[in-house]
């Protein structure tokens, strides 16, 4: 629970990691990439604020400790979800996989949700693995990473008919919440592979599942909203969003989410800090105190209301991954029903 000014919130830290990219990880041959990747993560945390900037060594490979503290004393998060992304071309045992995450899981019962990932490209290996991670972690939802690199490819497509099995596996073991990175590139993987066109296929032909678009398709924001508006079954992850441009480009960030209220609505929301990338206290903070700045342009966007915020902040997120939130923290039946299939309010259904 997050408290400031008297009030308390209900906070689902809907994308964080607990990765390893230290120099030990690195697979031999593979340095370059290993070390560009996490070099191009840590230029990312320059965009927050400067008093929350961290050392290169230790943004490799944080603690425990840090992240107890940052995600949950400091951070006030209730329940926090695991993205999984293993990257195991360039790191040994995997960039931060369901199976290291699951390990901190366990110390913290109730606290954490661990999603794990797949790729087509693995045919039936990849489906058995599927199957048994979901057993293990008892899945609700995975991270899916179109620009992964694959003995040589340089990326997939959930449009593709090789994603066909994997769709149907998720609805047979219940993995109904299917994150999707579709944003800014992270050197070396190609910009075009995160492309979130294929979201609009994927998410017609398979209605039982929700599509969350992490990063929502930046820097192609308007060719997101103007699919995600279509497609009941997609929400827009505001990682990057809050954390990449609210202390940046504020005036960006407020047509970004001027732009993702009207299209798609507040149900459709969803915070997540991406932890460790930026640290979730100033996020959380700056969001609760963020509004339109006052200017014309911004005058035909919804407005941003108390229940908004508690919305996108966690009600949202408990709603999709069915996490109880004590009474007091939920808000009134007249405020609307969090993470609402038919919330766009840019275009009236017909």
């Amino acid at each position: 629970m997050y408290e400031r000014n008297g009030e308390k919130y209900f906070v689902v830290d809907g994308h964080i990691h607990f990765w390893d990219a230290s120099p030990a990880n690195w697979i031999a041959g593979q340095e370059k990439y290993a070390e560009g990747w996490i070099n191009c993560f840590h230029a990312y945390m320059g965009l927050a604020p400067a008093e929350t900037h961290w050392p290169i060594e230790k943004f490799r490979k944080y603690s425990e400790e840090d992240f107890v503290k940052d995600v949950f004393e400091d951070g006030g998060a209730d329940v926090g979800i695991f993205q999984s992304t293993y990257l195991k071309s360039w790191y040994t045992t995997g960039f931060n996989t369901a199976e290291e995450n699951g390990k901190i899981a366990e110390k913290y019962p109730g606290k954490l949700i661990v999603n794990g990932r797949w790729d087509p490209r693995e045919g039936e290996a990849g489906l058995r693995q599927l199957e048994e991670d979901a057993k293990r972690y008892h899945m609700q939802g995975v991270k899916l990473y179109t620009a992964e690199w694959y003995n040589g490819s340089r990326g997939w497509r959930l449009d593709d008919e090789q994603c066909k099995p994997f769709f149907e596996k998720c609805k047979e073991l219940g993995i109904k919440n299917l994150h999707v990175h579709k944003g800014p590139t992270i050197w070396p993987l190609d910009k075009d592979a995160f492309d979130p066109k294929d979201i609009d296929v994927a998410a017609t032909e398979n209605p039982e599942l929700n599509f969350i678009v992490e990063h929502v398709g930046l820097p192609r924001i308007e060719d997101f909203c103007f699919m995600a508006v279509q497609e009941p079954n997609v929400y827009a992850g505001l990682a990057v969003v809050i954390g990449g441009l609210m202390h940046a480009r504020p005036r960006f960030f407020a047509r970004v989410m001027g732009e993702l209220l009207f299209w798609l609505g507040e149900e459709k929301l969803l915070y997540g800090s991406d932890y460790a990338i930026w640290e979730p206290k100033w996020q959380i903070e700056g969001f609760l105190d963020w509004n339109y700045p006052d200017d014309p342009q911004f005058s035909d966007y919804p407005p941003v209301t108390d229940a908004t915020r508690r919305k996108i902040l966690g009600l949202n997120a408990a709603a999709l991954y069915g996490i109880e939130v004590p009474k007091d923290l939920q808000i009134p039946e007249e405020a609307g029903v969090p993470a609402a299939e038919e919330a766009a309010v840019g275009v009236e259904s017909s």
